[in-house]
């Protein structure tokens, strides 16, 4: 939103100021000071990064000598002076920053949309002329004090709009920025500025847009921002700014549009009669403190198209006039409170589709159709009940997501989805859904998610799902699901990225189909009764043969009609996992996690040997089931495994010492197996806990108190096992101790590692 901003502006300067400053190229040329200055910025670039247009600088094509006619430059008809640059969104590389200083008459420069770097303090000191400077979305840096004493000297009264947003710019915003009077925009979001907002910033009278998003700003917002009375846009956002906000902060912003306080530590403190002098169109203060009460202030606000008043400690009911005021909303986010009560059972109409989330709050009772006419509609984690009167209602929709997990719906599923065709996300879990799963949700052709886990569903997986060829994630643990695993989900549907049959009915064997899942990152089959033998074409699974992934969250891109134009939207999906036993929930390192779990079952036979080929794999486990043969002596392969369970099987056999390759593993359960010999000695195999090894009858060696035969013989002060032999070989040096150490160091991070990866699971 912030970048389209600003290509507005951009387009503004160019339809209106523009034209002041000339109108043709100069009648004698350019001048050759200023012509040497744009060949050696041409010079600095990258050369596989020229654009189209800089390229033909210089050339026969850009008219050789006069710069006034290469691309992107004009001129003064009058003296030839080059007056505007326009190099934005041109793939620009380089550093060449230091050769504006031969271009005094230059008013419009813009860069933005680039790929350009270097230190800025010091490049623009001769450009007195300057009313426009864009440098935003670049890799630039400097010390943000230094270039605005230095900018101030010569353009305090002429520069207009500064844009420096999407930088590595630092350093506090100085007192001095006040003296720049003239300036009617300031964006310097995305940077890395600190300390507080001057007071100073009241004396920019002229300013319309301010934008300081996503700095590290402190402190307290100052009072003489309320003095600023043509400003409109005022973004704030994702800052450590605390203190209170009062009406004081508004006393003359009789022109604003845009509010953003959000992500900040900021009290929001009005009167509850107090009249705001603004009619505002865009709200967003998600995690300011508001409650407990719902603003009344609100209720005067007549033209909003988004709030966004999330996480703001609100415990009460929305008030009746929140409805009405709310009808031509394209934006309404009320979730991460504590409001209570019942949707209205009005018929109103919403003019657009809006995007609607009211989920983490204690809202009960039916659900109101009126909510159905939206684009997206998020109201997981509340009390609500009554599905079937809300959904089977409509005629057409819009709806994009629909996420109703965690409420009290208790009933059948409705078999009415065929007209929900622009489904792209539905999330239905934790609630009470009752019978089979309705065929008409084969007619979702758009839909990426599925997540029905945690009801009560019965019967077998409906065929007509096979129709929805886009689904990434499929979620349908902990129902009562029953039949085969039918061969259609794993050949119709190639696209998938999670496929969870957890803690169902199902029986007979794993199709082979299940190699025809090449982009499958989470497989989880867990407590049914699949029996026979796993596939041996497992090294077809070319998302977990990868080692790694650079993408840390699994997210859907897709378009949303609002009904006033169409938008684009994302959706970062999340999944639940068993881990070490427990229950964990990833969102922000989701694309991070690949598991196979299989355990829980009836499987029988030897653990396939292309099991090694999964060297992407972060989690096996394979336990409870009836597997035998031995551990792959090169299981070492799996060197990102941070969680392996083998346990309850009737694996037999040594235990590998391959294992030692494998630093990262935190986690480990081989117990209630016929494992046999010493438990290799060395890294960080003696660090687990002994129920890792229990109730192998034939094991001995430490963490266990069952010592080897051999140890008995030779007393506990000598080596036993790898060390006898490495001493038998002259082996036993300076260097196996220190490999000692380190295996417990790798031993004690693998296991913190993992417990640390855990917690930031269950935190997003």
């Amino acid at each position: 939103m912030a970048i389209v901003d600003l290509r507005r502006c951009f387009q503004l300067w160019h339809a209106f100021v523009v034209p002041l400053l000339h109108m043709s190229p100069s009648v004698n040329g350019c001048i050759e000071r200023e012509r040497q200055a744009l060949l050696a910025f041409k010079q600095g670039l990258v050369v596989d990064t020229r654009s189209q247009i800089v390229s033909t600088w210089g050339t026969s094509e850009g008219q050789n000598n006069d710069c006034c006619r290469w691309k992107g430059v004009y001129c003064s008809n009058q003296t030839g002076q080059v007056v505007e640059l326009q190099l934005g969104s041109q793939s620009l590389q380089g550093s060449a920053m230091d050769v504006w200083g031969n271009m005094s008459s230059l008013a419009v420069l813009n860069l933005t949309d680039n790929q350009l770097e270097g230190d800025i303090t010091n490049s623009f000191s001769e450009l007195c002329m300057l009313r426009s400077l864009g440098l935003s979305n670049n890799n630039l840096s400097g010390e943000f004090p230094k270039f605005v004493q230095i900018l101030s000297k010569c353009s305090q009264k002429q520069l207009e709009g500064l844009y420096l947003s999407n930088n590595r710019l630092s350093g506090e915003i100085p007192e001095s920025i006040g003296q720049i009077s003239s300036l009617t925009e300031l964006s310097l979001y995305g940077n890395q500025l600190s300390g507080r907002i001057p007071a100073s910033i009241g004396q920019m009278q002229s300013l319309t847009r301010l934008s300081l998003y996503g700095n590290r700003l402190s402190g307290r917002i100052p009072e003489s921002i309320g003095q600023m009375s043509n400003l409109v846009y005022i973004n704030l956002g994702k800052n450590s700014l605390e203190g209170v906000i009062s009406e004081t902060h508004f006393s003359k912003l009789s022109k604003l549009k845009y509010l953003d306080l959000s992500s900040n530590s900021l009290v929001l403190n009005f009167h509850s009669d107090w009249v705001p002098p603004f009619q505002l169109s865009v709200i967003i203060l998600w995690s300011c403190k508001m409650g407990p009460y719902f603003p009344q202030w609100l209720q005067t606000q007549k033209n909003y198209s988004s709030l966004d008043i999330s996480n703001t400690t609100i415990s009460d009911i929305i008030p009746s006039w929140f409805w009405g005021l709310s009808r031509t909303a394209v934006l309404i986010n009320l979730s991460y409170n504590q409001i209570r009560g019942t949707f209205p059972s009005s018929t109103m109409e919403f003019a657009y589709y809006p995007k609607l989330n009211f989920s983490r709050n204690q809202l009960e009772g039916p659900i109101p159709s009126f909510l159905s006419k939206s684009s997206s509609l998020d109201l997981s984690s509340n009390k609500l009940s009554g599905f079937i009167s809300f959904l089977c209602g409509i005629k057409a929709s819009n709806l994009t997501l629909l996420h109703l997990s965690r409420n009290h719906v208790s009933e059948e599923l409705p078999d009415c989805w065929t007209h929900l065709e622009n489904l792209v996300v539905l999330e239905l879990c934790d609630n009470g859904f009752l019978g089979k799963i309705p065929t008409t949700l084969g007619n979702l052709y758009s839909l990426e998610t599925l997540k029905l886990k945690r009801n009560r569903f019965v019967g077998e997986l409906p065929s007509s799902l096979m129709n929805c060829k886009h689904l990434k994630v499929f979620d349908v643990a902990e129902n009562q699901l029953s039949g085969l695993i039918p061969g259609w989900l794993l050949f119709e549907l190639p696209k998938l990225v999670i496929l969870i049959l957890r803690s169902n009915r199902l029986y007979g064997r794993i199709p082979l189909q299940l190699c025809n899942l090449t982009h499958v990152q989470i497989l989880d089959f867990s407590i049914n009764n699949i029996s026979g033998t796993i596939p041996k074409c497992l090294s077809n699974l070319t998302a977990l043969v990868d080692k790694g992934n650079s993408i840390l969250t699994i997210t859907h891109h897709y378009s949303s009609d609002f009904g006033n134009g169409n938008f684009s939207e994302s959706y970062d999906d999340r999944a639940t996992l068993i881990w070490k036993g427990m229950m964990s929930e990833y969102k922000s390192t989701l694309g991070l996690v690949k598991s196979f779990h299989l355990s829980s079952n009836q499987l029988t036979g030897e653990i396939p040997k292309e099991i090694i080929h999964l060297g992407g794999l972060v989690s096996l486990n394979l336990s409870r089931n009836h597997l035998t043969g031995q551990i792959n002596p090169d299981i070492g392969k799996l060197e990102l495994l941070q969680s392996l369970d083998l346990s309850r099987n009737q694996i037999d056999g040594r235990i590998p010492t391959s294992l030692f390759q494998i630093y990262g593993l935190g986690d480990l359960d081989l117990s209630n197996n016929n494992l046999s010999g010493n438990i290799p000695m060395g890294y960080q195999l003696q660090n687990f806990d002994p129920s890792a090894f229990a109730e192998n009858p034939l094991l001995c060696g430490l963490p266990l108190q069952r010592m080897c035969d051999q140890e008995k013989e030779k007393g506990s002060g000598q080596q036993t096992g790898l060390g006898n032999q490495d001493h038998e070989g002259g082996l036993v040096t300076r260097g196996f101790y220190i490999s000692m150490g380190l295996g417990f160091a790798f031993g004690f991070w693998g296991v913190s590692g993992t417990l640390m990866f855990h917690e930031l699971a269950r935190s997003t």
